[in-house]
């Protein structure tokens, strides 16, 4: 099997691990990374940035922002810098909801990472980052 076979079968593994420790919350995995993103920054992307961090088309995110609204997980307010541009806001209710889906989405991380040594952690991190690095322009 191809090296980069080995990633996409890894990444694939990795959200649906996710995905099970969010179902009790409601949350997708991509829904939980817009809103660890929001509440990391908040008040500070429009849509738009929030899917280039989250390395998702602007129409995905439109329907992960539109879910999240609905929700009352997020909401919209006009920048203070651009009147016309949107920015999104994790609510309380967004991040209580984060709150809750955090230690799942650490159990998983962790289960993840137990299987390296501290040493053999920072390799894979250093590895990773290079592979990345290879393929960013």
């Amino acid at each position: 099997m191809q090296l980069g076979m080995f990633v996409r079968r890894l990444e694939q593994t990795l959200t649906a691990a996710k995905a099970e420790a969010f179902r009790e919350t409601g949350l997708t995995v991509p829904q939980h990374l817009a809103l660890l993103v929001l509440a990391a920054s908040p008040g500070n992307f429009s849509a738009a940035q929030l899917a280039r961090v989250c390395l998702v088309t602007p129409q995905t995110m439109s329907t992960i922002t539109a879910n999240l609204l609905a929700k009352g997980l997020i909401e919209k307010h006009p920048s203070d810098v651009h009147a016309q541009v949107l920015v999104l806001k994790a609510t309380p209710a967004g991040l209580e909801l984060l709150e809750r889906a955090e230690p799942g989405h650490l159990a998983v991380e962790a289960r993840l990472i137990s299987t390296f040594t501290p040493e053999e952690q920072e390799k894979f991190r250093e590895f990773l980052i290079r592979a990345l690095d290879a393929l960013t322009d």
